[in-house]
């Protein structure tokens, strides 16, 4: 009989697509969330997955859920209680995962964390990765770059409405980006092979591109103009100053030519195909 794979973040957008690439390739997929009721939580329901309830505070509900599974994919975020409270939690769900006794972890980090960067939430995901190497079941670490979905996100919405396009960057720097389903197919490949990619971390880019290369991309899209513009730096926070310091000074550097070769059978997106693919219609123009 196969076990369910555990995902938490299941009704976030990273953890919903992974658990939706595992259901369509047949695989059971146990949804973590903290409210079954949400409407994404449902969603996943009414296409195969198993809820369960749990919390990363909680380290019972976490050890209730991953116990009898064969996977886990674990993930964190710092935008909601910051990037200690992040360390704090992922490594209570690793732990917790531990000891229930499943048969693989699998860790979304972010590309160059173990680079001494001093970004708060890349040093957080660092020290649960340290902390990840240390137990004692096979494990594995996706790093993905920054994700295209955050140029779809609705606070950049009004903007693009108006024709502009901004991020931290200068318009005509190159920086790598990857597609939220691309590392979801990647975390079904890891979790498929488990031997193949026991003690390994990869670092994930579907392309790399300019702030004017999307303006121009999105132009053609949303058909009216969209101009880049560079995000002024005041009113960052601290995490955000150095995040874009870094992206600026060096940026990622993943080695995109040789990871597509060597992992052909992920649909790795080009900018347009991902912006093909999207809903703009809350950024169109009235």
């Amino acid at each position: 009989m196969a076990h369910p794979i555990l995902v938490t973040g299941a009704t976030g957008t990273q953890g919903n697509a992974v658990a939706r690439a595992l259901l369509a390739r047949g695989r059971q997929v146990r949804a973590l969330t903290r409210d079954p009721a949400k409407q994404a939580a449902r969603q996943l329901a009414a296409i195969g997955a198993e809820l369960a309830t749990g919390d990363f505070t909680d380290a019972a509900t976490l050890r209730r859920a991953a116990t009898g599974t064969s996977a886990v994919f674990a993930m964190g975020t710092p935008f909601e209680a910051g990037a200690q409270a992040e360390t704090q939690q992922a490594i209570t769900l690793l732990d917790a995962a531990a000891e229930a006794g499943t048969g693989q972890l699998v860790y979304s980090s972010v590309a160059s964390a173990l680079d001494n960067t001093g970004i708060p939430h890349f040093e957080s995901k660092a020290e649960v990765e340290r902390h990840l190497a240390t137990l004692p079941l096979p494990w594995t670490v996706i790093a993905p770059v920054a994700f295209l979905e955050n140029m779809h996100a609705p606070w950049s919405a009004p903007a693009l409405a108006q024709g502009v396009y901004s991020s931290v960057l200068p318009g005509d720097v190159v920086s790598q980006q990857v597609a939220i389903a691309d590392l979801a197919d990647f975390a079904a490949v890891v979790i498929s092979d488990r031997h193949r990619f026991a003690g390994r971390r990869i670092e994930l880019a579907s392309l790399q591109v300019t702030g004017e290369d999307v303006a121009a991309a999105l132009s053609r899209q949303l058909g009216h103009p969209v101009h880049y513009q560079q995000a002024p730096q005041e009113g960052m926070d601290d995490d955000l100053l150095k995040m874009s310091a870094f992206l600026r000074e060096s940026g990622y550097s993943v080695d995109t030519p040789a990871l597509h070769t060597e992992y052909p059978q992920i649909g790795w997106h080009g900018l347009e195909d991902w912006i093909a693919e999207q809903n703009w219609s809350h950024a169109r123009a009235a």
